[in-house]
């Protein structure tokens, strides 16, 4: 019963979706463990792009059970229209999509907080998308929140939406309260979710105990963790492999291992400090081939090249044993690719990310550079098939991170996803 989390090891985007989507035919369930519908995943099947944004990777797979967990949080509005977008796409999700009884609810009250704090910070505005996932995890934390579970109890509904308001709600902004028909449509939402609400802990536990693999997703990369990303640039959850027993109810004695995520190169959305970013017609460049525009939200994403520091961070932080580098067909069109090995900081060489977001900002990449392949390679399936210099990249990362790459994506589409015989994923999720 093989239980691996899938993270990101960057600032998010690193294409988790398409990963995820690939292992799922060697899993029987896939379970999202943080994050809200500001993030989202993009999945390519035969040419057809499907945004998620709450829904796990695996819906796609029709016989592969796909849990909301209880880390995440849930704008039921949102997520009905996400079912009702993928039922039209031909997705059945009836029989295999659940959400925990334990995961909290989105309020209208968060999207008015989560918009007027970002307002207030001027240009130190952190970037959210303004969907409420923030206030929606602080109402949590204050134990003034919504779950899922609540929504099947009018009046256990009201009392916790009056309590917030009375609580929280009131003191932090002089925005009048949502209208009174708040209460009507949650509970209409809960009647049309209900046959997908359950406590999926222990459903999580028997499909374990029947032997089921399972794959754990995030929504976010380990930079935007709360407690390990460039805070305070971060999300509002831990997106790091941490976040994924938690946000489950799966112990680490469960875990059989963790995949890493990442990009070819680097991107970002939102403000803070990004050292190998570039702005000319490099970032430019990479943006365009690699389609760098949020999943959810449409925003341009910051870019720049790959960033060995941080990926070594994210390694630590999660106990990476494996990784899968995506995007590596962007890159094809380049004389010369630079990594950032090190930083210059103060006159001397660190190898490490400081705490200190004053200090980050000031840090100068190190780069090697390495030589392009100046070819296409979305074509190629096979590894020992890419360009020398291709090959020879990769090899690169690989001791770059001090982990080894056993996945590499060349393209969106789901056979677009080479595999190194050899590599942990095959004793993991052997075939």
């Amino acid at each position: 019963m093989p239980c691996v989390i899938v993270v990101g090891g960057q600032w998010g985007d690193e294409g988790k979706g398409k990963i995820v989507d690939h292992l799922t035919a060697r899993a029987q369930g896939v379970v999202r463990y943080q994050g809200g519908p500001n993030a989202g995943h993009t999945v390519v099947v035969d040419g057809r792009r499907f945004a998620l944004r709450h829904l796990p990777s695996g819906i796609l797979h029709p016989k592969v059970l796909s849990i909301v967990g209880n880390g995440v949080v849930v704008d039921p509005a949102s997520l009905l229209q996400e079912i009702q977008d993928i039922r039209a796409a031909g997705v059945q999700v009836d029989a295999n999509l659940r959400i925990s009884d334990r995961a909290h609810v989105i309020l209208p009250e968060h999207r008015v907080l989560d918009a007027q704090s970002e307002d207030a910070k001027g240009e130190a505005k952190i970037g959210t998308t303004r969907r409420g996932i923030g206030p929606a995890y602080e109402s949590k934390v204050a134990r003034l929140g919504v779950r899922m579970a609540d929504l099947r109890n009018p009046q256990v509904f009201q009392d916790k939406l009056a309590a917030y308001r009375s609580a929280r709600f009131r003191r932090l902004t002089d925005q009048p309260t949502t209208d009174d028909k708040t209460q009507e449509a949650y509970l209409e939402y809960a009647q049309l979710l209900e046959p997908f609400i359950t406590d999926t802990v222990e459903l999580l536990h028997s499909r374990m105990e029947a032997g089921d693999r399972l794959l754990f997703e995030g929504a976010q990369g380990t930079l935007l963790d709360l407690d390990h990303g460039t805070y305070p640039f971060v999300t509002s959850s831990n997106s790091s492999a941490g976040g994924a027993c938690t946000g489950s109810g799966v112990g680490p004695a469960r875990v059989t291992g963790v995949l890493g995520v990442f990009k070819a190169y680097c991107s970002r959305v939102g403000s803070g400090p990004f050292p190998t970013e570039q702005k000319g017609e490099s970032g430019d460049r990479i943006r365009e081939r690699g389609r760098e525009y949020g999943t959810v939200t449409g925003r341009p994403r910051r870019c720049g090249w790959f960033d060995g520091v941080l990926g070594r961070y994210a390694v630590k932080v999660n106990s990476m044993e494996c990784a899968a580098l995506t995007l590596l067909d962007v890159l094809d069109e380049f004389e010369h690719v630079p990594v950032a090995v090190a930083y210059e900081y103060q006159g001397g060489r660190i190898e490490s990310l400081p705490a200190d977001l004053e200090a980050f900002a000031r840090c100068q990449p190190v780069y090697e550079v390495f030589p392009g392949w100046r070819e296409s390679i979305t074509g190629v399936r096979r590894f020992e098939d890419l360009p020398v210099a291709c090959r020879a990249y990769v090899d690169r990362m690989e001791k770059l991170l001090q982990c080894e790459v056993g996945l590499v994506s060349v393209g969106p589409d789901r056979e677009q996803t080479l595999r190194r015989a050899g590599n942990r994923l095959e004793r993991w999720l052997p075939e």
